[in-house]
């Protein structure tokens, strides 16, 4: 039995394949601790792991309503927060572990642990690609560099980087040699797949607040309205479901768990978030993507499901009518829902926990040297 630190933060995707591959590791008698925001207590601890909580790390606010600027300026201060190091420093002095699990956008938390000289993983909640892409160069390469933080770097000198994508899907070219595309993590029950053309459809934008939410959300409620199946509207902690008009046909509700609503759908109106993207797909739901944030990953989340055959992406300022020809063109038949199907299948064949937890297993020390 080995022990191991997860590092995550209420990040919206971020957080199921970190306590997914927690999940599995602690199934295989393993001890698992968490450290992440406050906010992640109660989800955290039904899971069943021991929670511990930023104390020194900035303040992070998933749900605050804030411009398109200082928005950005949030998530890179997250990003680059050495407090969260100090954290994970504090929880490796209380509580050694043999192993570190880092979400890849936290690199204080990758400084402080190549400090410690414990083995580590970075944990990729989404596309490669878009990591090496938007962090690995330009303004935010530059704004980590002046930290100290230089991201290629970290993520180059962790003992495994962990990619929770599809293999078909990922095209950064070459992947280092400490990385491994390792699947998408979904629950155990997206192995049910959907309904057909005849089941519900589900609009879930975010559990993140991304800025003109509301007013996207809105748009999409009004394009959906006298389709000839019942619509279901997930609004997470972001949006209050009062906040929403909803025609007759229409539910609104606020945090839902997508396992819950997917099985019987029968397609996915979304914003391009990888995590929500490969639970459809599981689900084997084509999509209608409409990206939130220029800077996050929905828009190439978007492009390469669109490609792929299995989503078509709509601006996030197109109207109600836009979107419901897009919406009728995903709900009827077409080979849309056989690129879904494929990719569905692949999602469930080779499950991302289970490869997760080999790899990671693979670096920790033999049972003989084991803490007991």
């Amino acid at each position: 039995m080995s022990e191991v630190l997860v590092v995550t933060w209420d990040g919206g995707g971020a957080v199921p394949p970190a306590l997914g591959i927690a999940g599995e590791l602690q199934d295989r008698g393993h001890v698992v601790r968490v450290l992440g925001h406050e906010s992640l207590r109660a989800r955290v601890e039904s899971a069943g792991f021991v929670m511990h909580t930023y104390r020194r790390a900035r303040t992070w606010r998933p749900s605050a309503r804030q411009s398109t600027r200082r928005a950005e300026l949030a998530f890179l201060a997250t990003c680059l927060d050495r407090g969260v190091g100090r954290d994970v420093a504090a929880v490796l002095r209380a509580h050694p572990c043999d192993l570190v699990v880092v979400d890849c956008m936290l690199f204080g938390a990758f400084a402080a642990v190549r400090r410690a000289g414990v083995r580590h993983v970075s944990l990729v909640h989404t596309l490669y690609a878009y990591m090496r892409r938007e962090f690995g160069s330009g303004v935010l390469d530059a704004a980590a560099a002046v930290k100290g933080l230089r991201p290629g770097r970290l993520w180059d000198g962790a003992d495994r980087a962990l990619v929770t994508t599809l293999p078909s899907l990922e095209a950064a070219s070459p992947l280092p040699s400490n990385t491994r595309v390792v699947g998408p993590v979904i629950p155990p029950t997206a192995a049910a797949v959907s309904a057909g053309s005849s089941g519900k459809v589900l609009v879930s934008l975010s559990s993140l607040y991304y800025p003109g939410q509301v007013a996207v959300l809105q748009s999409v409620v009004d394009a959906v309205a006298g389709l000839p199946v019942p619509v279901v509207v997930t609004t997470g902690d972001a949006v209050r479901p009062a906040e929403i008009r909803a025609p007759r046909g229409v539910e609104v509700l606020g945090y839902v768990p997508h396992a819950a609503v997917m099985p019987g759908s029968s397609m996915v109106v979304g914003h391009g978030g990888h995590s929500t993207a490969m639970q459809a797909l599981a689900h084997d739901l084509p999509m209608v993507i409409l990206p939130m944030f220029d800077r996050s990953d929905h828009p190439m989340v978007g492009s390469v499901l669109q490609r792929a055959g299995a989503a078509e992406v709509v601006s996030r300022d197109a109207g109600p009518a836009a979107i419901r020809a897009a919406v009728d063109r995903m709900l009827a038949p077409g080979p849309h829902r056989a690129a879904a199907a494929r990719l569905g299948a692949e999602i469930r064949a080779a499950p991302g926990a289970v490869t997760a937890a080999d790899e990671i297993e693979a670096l920790l020390p033999p049972p003989s040297s084991r803490r007991s």
